[in-house]
């Protein structure tokens, strides 16, 4: 982890902000005047229902789509308008459910090819590769096919591609999403250490409420495209109305956090 930089909070820093951001497809509101924050060196979860807007969102704040209203904004300037690659090499890294691999290219080679995107210099490149295969236990497959990964380390590999970039904020949708129980672990670990150690923010969706609830300092909750509660991540699990909305009443989310 050496080649990613370690940051600190900026006095004055404002973060990665949504701030009233609305989007509609053919006339089905998506998301409705959502707002909030993710700083530098936290982790804040997204959750609710499928359906509630969270990859929609994702995609905005990331620049694959643009919102019909509200804003983006990074470090207190508007981003609304910036290309994905332009946040990247500004240090904004995204993560996709379906991966967005090269799937031809070696899993050393895709690591690499993202860490030559934002400006690093062969060797340079490739030494971070080298890191994060190390980090995301993945040397075994260095020069496995990317179309040859079972989803889990397809993740992975998708997490290592993100943080090629060297980034200040990071958009993971669904990475833990094909893990196997044992790598669970390790996988809070490097989640963790990107906060501490390395002070990148992390926005994490999942559906895996324990990871949410272990490892983020605030939780976000949509549902059916609003900002239903947000706040700290024990507080928001017990809220009867995340229960309500995200769970069907259920007491899952407590007794997630009690396990």
């Amino acid at each position: 982890m050496s080649e990613l930089r370690e940051h600190q909070l900026r006095p004055g820093s404002e973060g990665f902000r949504a701030v009233g951001v609305s989007r509609a497809f053919d006339g089905v509101q998506a998301l409705s005047d959502v707002s909030f924050e993710l700083g530098r060196g936290e982790i804040v979860g997204l959750i609710g229902p499928n359906g509630a807007g969270k990859t929609t969102l994702v995609n905005i704040m990331s620049g694959f789509d643009a919102p019909d209203t509200g804003r983006i904004e990074m470090e207190g300037e508007d981003i609304t308008s910036w290309k994905p690659t332009k946040r990247a090499t500004a240090g904004l890294a995204r993560t996709f459910q379906q991966g967005h691999l090269f799937a031809g290219m070696n899993v050393r080679e895709n690591i690499a090819v993202a860490a030559l995107g934002v400006g690093a210099r062969g060797r340079a490149a490739g030494r971070r590769a080298a890191e994060l295969l190390t980090l995301l236990d993945l040397e075994h497959r260095a020069d496995s096919e990317a179309r040859s990964l079972p989803h889990g380390e397809a993740s992975k590999l998708g997490v290592a591609r993100a943080l090629a970039t060297d980034p200040n904020y990071l958009l993971m949708d669904e990475p833990a999403a094909g893990l196997s129980e044992p790598e669970v672990p390790p996988f809070v670990e490097i989640l963790n250490s990107l906060r501490s150690d390395h002070g990148i923010g992390v926005l994490l969706i999942d559906h895996n409420i324990e990871l949410i609830v272990e490892v983020c300092d605030r939780i976000v909750v949509l549902d059916q495209g609003r900002v239903l509660v947000a706040g700290a991540a024990r507080e928001v699990r017990d809220n009867p109305a995340v229960a309500a909305a995200y769970l069907g009443g259920s007491s899952v989310i407590g007794e997630a956090g009690d396990a």
